[in-house]
């Protein structure tokens, strides 16, 4: 299983695990992240630390700490 911060720009992964915990879990959960969401990667800032995800059709930036809390796998 991978990451969420180690897949490129224009890949379609399927969420399969949330390793956060309290508040940020509550957070993740509340912005569409549960198990089996596609998530589309869309670009990567500056310096790779911020990027944009397409999540059941909002646009949703997460910071390379949040990105490192979610396993995915490909499509």
């Amino acid at each position: 299983m991978k990451k969420l911060t180690d897949i490129g720009v224009k890949n379609t992964v399927k969420v399969e695990n949330l390793l956060s915990t309290g508040n940020l879990k509550e957070r993740m959960l509340a912005l569409g992240l549960t198990e089996g969401a596609q998530i589309n990667v869309l670009r990567k800032g500056p310096k790779n630390n911020l990027t944009v995800y397409n999540i059941r059709g909002s646009k949703i930036a997460l910071r390379k700490e949040e990105s490192n809390l979610i396993i995915v796998s490909e499509i």
